[in-house]
C-alpha cells in the first residue's frame, strides 16, 4: 500500500524563526574577545547574559530544519533526496568553503611577502590540508556538514522515524554531550558534538507530524507561564556556565548544556506562540537570503573584519564589558548587513545557486 504524503501547509512561522535563530547565530559568532577576561563576577555576569540571549538558535535552526525535512521525506525516496540536497545544500557549501580557503591562501601569500611565516610556499600541499582540516571542522561550515551527515542519519533510520524510542536513543546521545562538559572524556568541541544534534533534528520532524496538537497546547498555555518559564531556564543557564567557569571549563557557554537545551525549547515554543512576524518576512526575506547570510557571514568575519578592527588596535581585555559589548554590536550589524546585502545581489544573478536558490 503506498504511503500517504501529509497535506502541505502554510508555514509562515518558520520562517520568522529561521531569520531570528539566524540573527542570533551571526551575533554569537562576533564577539572580538572572550568573555573569560573578566575578573569580576558582574561583568562576567552581564557578558553571559548577553551571550545567552541568543543561544536557542543553533537547536531552533536544527528543529525548524527537522520540521521542514518530514515533507521531503514522505516525498522522495532517498537517493532523490540527497540528489537535491546536493543541488540546493552541497554545492553552495562547497562553493564557499573553496571561496574562503582561496581568499585565505591569497592572505596569507601576501603576509609571507612581507616577511611573515612561509608555510605555505615551503610547505604547500601540508598547509593546504590544515586549511582544508580547520575549514572543515573549525569554522561554522561544520555546521552544514554535521547538519546533512544528521540528515543523512535519520534517512538510513527513516522507518524508525516516528518511534518514541529512537527518539529516546537520540536524546540520550545528546545528553551524553551535555554531561561530558563535567567529565571531560572527550574534547567539548563543537566539531566533537558529531552526533550531538540529531536529536533536534528529529524533534523537528516529529513536531511537524503533531504540529496541530503541539499548537493548540501552546495557545492554551498562558504568556505568563511561558515568559516565567524563560525566565527560570534563562537563569539556570547563566548559573551553569558559571559553575562550568568555576570548574575551570574552555567551554562554558556550550550550547549542549543541559540548560540551553532548556532555554531553546521554551524560547522555541514562545516563537512558536508568537507565530509570523509579517515584517521579518517582508524586510529580510529569510526564506530566500537565510542560507546565504550564513555561507557568507564567516568569510566577512574572518576576512574582512580584521582590515577594519586591527588597525585599530584595541585592547579588549582593558575595555569595561560595555564597550565590549558594543563593538560585539557594531561587528554584527556589519557582517549581518553586508551578508543581507551581498546574498540579495547574488539573487539577482546567474550565481542565485551560491546561495541555495
Amino acid at each position: 500500500m503506498k504511503e500517504t504524503v501529509p497535506e502541505k501547509k502554510n508555514f509562515d512561522f518558520v520562517d520568522t524563526i529561521r531569520c531570528i535563530s539566524m540573527i542570533g547565530i551571526v551575533l554569537e559568532h562576533n564577539p572580538a574577545v572572550g568573555n573569560d577576561i573578566y575578573s569580576n563576577t558582574f561583568d562576567t555576569f552581564i557578558g553571559a547574559s548577553f551571550i545567552q540571549l541568543f543561544k536557542f538558535s543553533t537547536i531552533a535552526f536544527f528543529l525548524i530544519g527537522g520540521f521542514l525535512i518530514n515533507y521531503k521525506f514522505q516525498e522522495y525516496n532517498s537517493l532523490q533526496y540527497l540528489k537535491n540536497r546536493f543541488k540546493n545544500t552541497i554545492r553552495p557549501w562547497l562553493f564557499w568553503v573553496s571561496v574562503f580557503m582561496v581568499l585565505t591562501i591569497i592572505d596569507r601569500y601576501v603576509a609571507y611577502r612581507k616577511g611573515g611565516d612561509g608555510l605555505l610556499v615551503t610547505h604547500f600541499f601540508q598547509y593546504f590540508l590544515g586549511l582544508l582540516n580547520h575549514a572543515l571542522f573549525y569554522t561554522t561550515y561544520w555546521f552544514i556538514l554535521n547538519f546533512l551527515i544528521c540528515i543523512t542519519i535519520l534517512l538510513i533510520f527513516k522507518k524508525y522515524l516516528y518511534r518514541i524510542w529512537f527518539g529516546v536513543i537520540l536524546g540520550c546521545i545528546s545528553i551524553v554531550y551535555s554531561i561530558n562538559l563535567y567529565h571531560g572524556w572527550f574534547i567539548t568541541l563543537h566539531s566533537a558534538a558529531l552526533f550531538g544534534f540529531i536529536f533536534y533534528l528529529w524533534l523537528g520532524v516529529y513536531l511537524n507530524k503533531y504540529y496541530d496538537k503541539i499548537i493548540v497546547f501552546l495557545n492554551k498555555t498562558p504568556w505568563y507561564l511561558l515568559i516565567l518559564l524563560g525566565m527560570m531556564s534563562f537563569g539556570f543557564a547563566i548559573a551553569e556556565s558559571f559553575k562550568l567557569l568555576d570548574l575551570g571549563s574552555k567551554d562554558a557557554y556550550n550550547t549542549l548544556r543541559i540548560s540551553n537545551i532548556l532555554y531553546s525549547f521554551v524560547i522555541f515554543s514562545i516563537l512558536l506562540k508568537i507565530g509570523n512576524i509579517p515584517t521579518l518576512q517582508e524586510k529580510l526575506q529569510p526564506r530566500k537570503t537565510t542560507f546565504g547570510i550564513y555561507l557568507i557571514h564567516y568569510l566577512l568575519i574572518s576576512r574582512f573584519l580584521p582590515l577594519i578592527f586591527q588597525p585599530l588596535k584595541l585592547d579588549y581585555e582593558h575595555l569595561s564589558i560595555w564597550t565590549n559589548t558594543a563593538i560585539l554590536l557594531i561587528r554584527f550589524l556589519i557582517t549581518y548587513s553586508l551578508s543581507f546585502i551581498i546574498t540579495s545581489l547574488i539573487l539577482k544573478t546567474r550565481l542565485r545557486w551560491a546561495v541555495g536558490q
